[in-house]
């Protein structure tokens, strides 16, 4: 009794499907060996498991050089199918970029002032206003840069004044513990009471008791012995009262 024909699916059982993965990648593997040597063909088999797991074949010299035989030769086939139709397409894309590229260059001449005369009422208008509103915008950039630089030096000038407050407590504070400790240095220094030292500090005037004070009216210019022998003595002449 013959086999019967296996339906082609998806093998549900884990176990039976690793089984039926051995036995058909060995036969599989077998019959690349026998067409390569039957046929003197090159024959490459890639073969990757459900996990991952790499099997291979290949009849050259190496799997590398077969799959850059099989590049070139399936590349070379679709250029040499599909040459001038590329060839036309970046052609076309060329001249989009190119007349795009002029489109521009002339619209910022027209912006810098430049090629004008060409231009007619309508153009002019909307060039008019796309200045203005391109004004605005730098106008608008240009004060808000103002505004946060003057943000920033107010909130410098308040950091300022802070500092400027602490360091001015901290000297009021030294001044005081200053002031505090030269009066504590007065208290503790006793009060020289002795006659001795306070007599060098005060000393009394002395006077002659010979000295008289009268005053001697100018009678004559004569000059009197007695007057002289007088004044001698100690008493002062009316003239110098």
């Amino acid at each position: 009794m013959g086999r019967g024909r296996v339906e082609l699916k998806r093998i549900e059982n884990k176990i039976n499907r690793q089984v039926t993965f051995a036995k058909r990648r060995t036969g599989l593997l077998k019959k690349a060996y026998e067409l390569s040597v039957l046929c003197d063909a090159e024959v490459a088999l890639i073969i990757f498991s459900n996990s991952g797991k790499l099997y291979e074949f290949c009849s050259g010299p190496s799997m590398a050089r077969t799959l850059e035989k099989y590049q070139r030769c399936s590349y070379a086939t679709l250029e040499a199918n599909q040459p001038a139709k590329d060839t036309q397409s970046s052609y076309q894309e060329y001249l989009k970029l190119k007349a795009k590229a002029e489109a521009l260059q002339h619209t910022q001449r027209n912006l810098l002032g430049e090629e004008l005369e060409h231009m007619g009422a309508k153009e002019l208008d909307q060039l008019e206003h796309q200045l203005e509103q391109t004004l605005k915008q730098i106008r608008s950039t240009k004060t808000q840069f103002l505004l946060d630089q003057l943000s920033d030096l107010q909130k410098k000038e308040d950091l300022l004044l802070e500092t400027n407050k602490a360091l001015r407590i901290k000297l009021e504070e030294g001044n005081a513990a200053l002031q505090s400790t030269w009066e504590a240095r007065e208290k503790n220094v006793p009060y020289s009471c002795n006659p001795a030292q306070q007599e060098e500090f005060f000393q009394p005037l002395r006077c002659d008791s010979t000295l008289h004070i009268c005053y001697y009216p100018s009678v004559t210019n004569q000059a009197n012995p007695a007057t002289s022998a007088e004044n001698a003595n100690g008493i002062i002449p009316g003239w110098m009262l």
